[in-house]
């Protein structure tokens, strides 16, 4: 195939999603290696995501170039179903890839990547998942408010126990101590992510430990876990849910925050290689069927389009902190989580991606859940 032809077959599948090649619209596509067709062609969302880092490529407003492409469900056409698309499915879909030999493989390569990072582009208090915009008009607020509806939803009350499974830096553990009298334990795999946590709770009755869910026992009357699940992986979603019923009391409530997709997923080359190893997103039924006959579902609440608006936050943080970044990056890192923050924004506000809160209870509140929003 010329690169004449090259350029054309691409255009051909932009078109279904209204994206054109050295286009003037904000979301179009702006080429400055001929060589982007070839890699594009050969190696699919892998190469549109390296040659970006590469400055091949570039779209005015990312987030909308990939609210289209996603909208138009490109990545289900043939030229996203490269030879390495069908590799990394059938990795994901046959291997246990997120083993417990190889738990702390996403905590070295994302989160203990660096502290200022995350304090540069997060909340004051360092919430790494979506926020909860409904009556916020800034990220603190949106952060602060999300903490608020999962301390609600798990009826927290003082001299309770809570277990947060991937606590991050503690945010929640810190919140639910300083505003419900609640004594929590988190678990993470992040080294980094344990150091500053505990300085972030310094005089708080919350306690780190660098551990997989699978290693621990316990008895709480809470548990929750927020923005871990996605780090799970199929072949492992009921021993966790096992670990989470194994932990929680008779009387007590569970509360699962996760990013989700709409149908079964086994990963993605781009993201598995730069931003999440061995990461692998969640669909409804795999949720469903791993909760079975071990959990009982209360509630299920969608409030994926805030997702977008968390990531866009993210990214606006991150560019206007960049100079205090710049030298112990350089340019391709930049390049590389722009494309990772905005790429996750576009994604969720073409509603491809989900972000719900679950609870569940161990068999079933008397009386009923009262669900809140």
């Amino acid at each position: 195939m010329s690169d004449r032809n090259r350029k054309a077959y691409i255009q051909s599948v932009l078109d279904r999603a209204d994206i054109k090649i050295n286009g003037d619209r904000p979301w179009d596509l702006h080429i400055y290696d001929e060589r982007f067709y070839t890699r594009v062609i050969r190696d699919g969302s892998l190469g549109l995501g390296e040659s970006y880092m590469d400055a091949w490529w570039d779209s005015p407003q990312l987030d909308e170039f990939f609210t289209k492409v996603m909208r138009a469900k490109l990545y289900d056409t043939q030229i996203a179903k490269t030879p390495g698309f069908y590799l990394e499915w059938l990795r994901g879909k046959f291997f246990n890839l997120q083993s417990l030999a190889r738990s702390f493989h996403v905590g070295e390569h994302h989160y203990d990547l660096d502290n200022e990072l995350y304090q540069l582009m997060l909340d004051r208090r360092m919430n790494y998942s979506c926020a909860y915009w409904k009556n916020a008009q800034t990220l603190d607020e949106a952060q602060e408010a999300k903490l608020d509806l999962i301390s609600q939803k798990l009826q927290l009350k003082p001299g309770m126990t809570l277990l947060d499974i991937g606590c991050g830096w503690g945010a929640l553990m810190n919140y639910a101590a300083e505003n419900h009298g609640v004594s929590c334990v988190g678990l993470t795999v992040s080294k980094e992510q344990k150091a500053l946590g505990e300085k972030l709770g310094e005089g708080l009755n919350v306690e780190f430990l660098l551990q997989d869910y699978r290693t621990f026992n316990g008895q709480f009357d809470r548990v929750a876990s927020i923005g871990m699940f996605e780090h799970v992986g199929h072949k492992n979603y009921q021993v966790f849910m096992d670990v989470v019923r194994r932990c929680l009391k008779d009387n007590g409530l569970f509360l699962l925050h996760t990013i989700g997709t709409n149908t079964p997923n086994y990963g993605e080359a781009w993201l598995n290689k730069y931003i999440f190893p061995n990461g692998m997103l969640p669909s409804p039924g795999q949720i469903s069927k791993a909760a079975e006959g071990r959990l009982v579902v209360e509630d299920w609440h969608n409030f994926g389009q805030d997702y977008d608006r968390t990531f866009v936050a993210y990214f606006e943080n991150f560019d206007r902190n960049w100079s205090m970044l710049e030298g112990k990056y350089g340019e391709t890192f930049y390049r590389m989580w722009k494309y990772f923050l905005l790429s996750y924004a576009g994604a969720f506000r073409a509603r491809d991606l989900q972000l719900w809160q679950i609870v569940f209870s161990k068999e079933g509140i008397l009386g009923g859940y009262e669900s809140v929003r």
